[in-house]
């Protein structure tokens, strides 16, 4: 039995439609339609049944899906031991949206470069999303927020990026406390749902400012438009770009007892794919060196 046909009807029934597994896999909806048929044939019954505008498994199908999913994972970590040593095969990374456009083209660019044979697929998400992702192996490592609690022995952590945090407001009110900004202006808050709000708020509520909120968000360059646009201040890390074209934005340092967001690599120790990551720490810390006081 070819694994490439048990993928076939994993991303066919996670996806519901054979076309999008078809697109997902780079091959024609035909294709995937055989492989499917191949399987069944194997197995005497169907697996997969249309309902509606959707593909859904039949019983048959959903008993088999999961030991489908088993196979395909222990057959990809086979590879993984048969190329030890080497960067290339199949490599999971998660990634937050700010670091995938800020941190990773030029890391992409060398690895692309230097290591053909390296196949990267990247999955979005907020470091929160990403962690239990890592933690349930639907990923290899992770490109995230360094989480606020200890992570354990079973993991490594590799800091690619400091970003201090700073006051942000429009570029007329430069110069004004942050003191006064916060109680003259509405607040845009950083979302307290993801580990970098978290600690924008701890820092306010530490030092006792109480601001008038008026949105709470977790895209940074959606702050970052809507401070532009004199809807109000907020507090955010000072991220790698690129920032939204055309904003005209003051940044003003905390100015007392600074705080950083640290983003960098979180991965399993026992990980058979140490190589790959080890390559992929060094090519984000030569893009992007830590300075001395970092």
């Amino acid at each position: 039995m070819d694994t490439e046909f048990l993928e076939s009807l994993l991303m066919v029934i996670d996806h519901g439609s054979v076309a999008e597994a078809a697109r997902r896999l780079g091959i024609s909806p035909t294709a995937v339609a055989q492989r499917i048929g191949v399987l069944e044939d194997q197995m005497g019954t169907r697996l997969v049944a249309r309902v509606g505008r959707t593909v859904k498994p039949t019983v048959a199908g959903a008993a088999v899906v999961e030991r489908a999913r088993d196979i395909v994972r222990d057959v990809e970590n086979l590879r993984a031991v048969a190329s030890a040593g080497r960067v290339e095969g199949e490599f999971r990374l998660g990634a937050t949206s700010s670091a995938i456009i800020g941190l990773l083209p030029p890391v992409l660019k060398q690895l692309a470069s230097k290591h053909p044979g390296l196949e990267l697929h990247v999955t979005p998400g907020a470091s929160t999303a990403l962690y239990e992702k890592l933690l349930a192996n639907e990923i290899d490592a992770a490109l995230l927020v360094e989480p606020p609690f200890p992570v354990g022995k079973a993991y490594s952590w590799a800091t690619i990026r400091i970003d201090p945090y700073v006051f942000l407001a429009s570029a007329r009110l430069k110069g004004t406390p942050p003191r006064e900004l916060i109680r003259s202006q509405p607040f845009i808050r950083y979302d307290r749902k993801v580990w970098g709000g978290r600690l924008a708020d701890t820092w306010l509520r530490s030092h006792r400012y109480r601001p008038t909120e008026r949105f709470e968000l977790d895209a940074l360059d959606a702050i970052a438009v809507l401070v532009d646009q004199g809807l109000g201040v907020s507090l955010v890390p000072d991220w790698h770009g690129p920032w939204p074209e055309g904003v005209r934005l003051a940044k003003i340092p905390v100015p007392v007892d600074p705080i950083y967001r640290k983003t960098g690599f979180l991965w399993p120790r026992n990980s058979l794919h140490l190589r790959q990551i080890e390559t992929l720490v060094a090519e984000a810390l030569s893009a992007f060196p830590l300075s001395p006081l970092e």
